[in-house]
């Protein structure tokens, strides 16, 4: 189920600046989704990190990857409305650096379901077909 960013805004709360997924390419609600963003030269982060090696923060390809967790989770429309938070980071492992222009994808699939509106997913982000990171991240819902 292929999503425009127009229709990840009607799921995520995330605006902008901070709204880092563009688009869907598939989606299974509550199971899996791939999801992509491209690294845009014009953003602010760009202009201190750093100057003469432009090279996006580990952060925000976690943050990307969490968007993409959200995203896999609130499209059950049972979970309409609720505000998906970032609860722990497992296992986080960044492997390549990312640049402004690259075009990052995003896996993101249900590990387990740990109760109380809290679920372990497994992500990972990809450069032309090359893995740059991965781990696990725990969302809650509330």
């Amino acid at each position: 189920m292929p999503l425009s960013q127009t229709q990840i805004k009607e799921i995520l709360p995330h605006r902008s600046p901070l709204l880092l997924l563009d688009s869907v390419s598939e989606l299974i609600p509550g199971i899996s989704i791939v999801s992509s963003v491209t690294i845009n030269p014009k953003w602010d982060i760009f202009s201190g990190h750093f100057p003469d090696y432009p090279v996006l923060p580990g952060i925000y390809i976690t943050e990307c990857m969490s968007q993409a967790a959200a995203l896999m989770l609130l499209s059950i429309p049972e979970r309409n409305g609720k505000l998906p938070l970032l609860f722990q980071l497992q296992q986080i492992r960044f492997l390549h650096s990312v640049f402004p222009g690259d075009v990052m994808e995003l896996k993101a699939s249900l590990k387990c379901e740990l109760g109380s509106e809290m679920y372990d997913c497994k992500v990972s982000s990809y450069v032309n077909g090359k893995k740059v990171a991965y781990g696990i991240v725990t969302m809650v819902l509330k």
